[in-house]
């Protein structure tokens, strides 16, 4: 069914805000590629990747090692950065409109928590089942996702146990599940022996793109794409639910059952951004916010806008993490955090906790 949606305004053109925001990530992806404790130069990034992925015509110039370092080390790590960078964009984006506030971002509805507990169970398991047992990244990938899918299904039940699902249930639910799986995970830690263990638990929640390989790639890509599509295609109708439920309903858009269907949607690209990362806070808040200054707040304008800026931030912030203290790492988590939690408290300052 087509939905006639009055088109909302948009500040610029967003086609030349894409075009920008796509030159900028392929230029820092490039640097971020080359940077770190031994520098690679760009034009020698891209020969290693044209090396690699189009048989580049020409002599092999560059040593062993820097073919490591580019192709299975650093660019796996940025091409994931990018990923979830845009997962986290567009469903800010989205539950923005989904609950109408202005404050929400990806991890309101829980699955974070979920993923978290999912996560701590096999870190602390598989290092008290046998001190020293690395777990697989596969394994720990699997159970954080499953977690984040069972918080979902968990939220979603709690939303409809009073029958229409609410801006509001679905909020009030989401925060509910989240307080109670985190105290879960908190458990967890004080009842392992494994200090070891405990340590890999809080730095997983602190956020970490350091486990990047090529096999953890093709899930939040996959669901990056798959997820942009369709919130694309829905574009028009999250127009109509951001301006309220009376309106959705005037327009022809029914705000229950798509209000489930998109929950369903972003909680799958949430779960596979956390399933791979861990928890990265404010970058579902603060890129949505920024995207709408530039291109305003039409959805089809926003989300495709939003994915690239996300995944432009979180490149960079990677960078930060991996450089700025070397040759320790920080977690990327805390690199996000220090730049939110000011933006954050510009949003409440200039809204003063008026509702969305």
């Amino acid at each position: 069914m087509t939905v006639d949606v009055p088109r909302l305004p948009r500040r610029r053109a967003p086609v030349v805000w894409a075009a920008a925001l796509a030159v900028a990530l392929a230029a820092s992806m490039a640097f971020a590629v080359g940077t770190g404790a031994f520098d690679v130069p760009v034009p020698t990034v891209w020969q290693v990747i044209g090396h690699h992925t189009i048989d580049a015509p020409g002599e092999r110039t560059w040593p062993g090692p820097v073919d490591t370092i580019v192709w299975q080390v650093r660019l796996p790590r940025v091409l994931l950065a990018a990923a979830v960078g845009g997962l986290l964009a567009i469903t800010g984006a989205a539950l923005q409109a989904l609950v109408r506030n202005i404050l929400a971002e990806p991890y309101l509805i829980g699955v974070s928590s979920g993923a978290s507990v999912g996560a701590a169970a096999v870190i602390l398991f598989g290092a008290s089942l046998q001190p020293g047992l690395v777990v697989l990244p596969a394994v720990l990938t699997g159970a954080a996702f499953a977690g984040g899918l069972a918080a979902t299904a968990s939220v979603f039940a709690l939303a409809r146990m009073a029958g229409r699902i609410t801006p509001t249930r679905l909020v009030l639910a989401g925060i509910t599940l989240s307080y109670g799986l985190s105290a879960v995970t908190s458990l967890l830690i004080f009842l392992s022996d494994s200090r070891d263990g405990a340590r890999g638990v809080l730095f997983w929640l602190l956020g970490s793109l350091d486990g990047a390989r090529w096999q953890a790639l093709p899930l939040p890509w996959l669901l990056l794409v798959a997820g942009l599509a369709a919130l694309c295609w829905w574009g028009r109708r999250l127009d109509a639910l951001a301006l309220g439920d009376d309106t959705a309903l005037a327009l022809g858009v029914d705000p229950t059952r798509f209000r489930s269907v998109v929950f369903v949607a972003v909680s799958l690209c949430v779960a596979a951004a956390v399933a791979v990362a861990g928890p990265i806070g404010f970058v579902g808040l603060v890129v949505p916010h920024t995207t709408r200054l530039l291109v305003g707040a039409s959805h089809r304008a926003l989300l495709p806008v939003s994915a690239l800026l996300g995944g432009l931030v979180l490149v960079w912030a990677d960078v930060v993490a991996r450089t700025v203290l070397e040759p320790r790492e920080l977690p990327i988590g805390v690199v996000t955090a220090l730049v939110g939690a000011p933006f954050l408290l510009v949003l409440v300052r200039r809204f003063h906790g008026t509702p969305g």
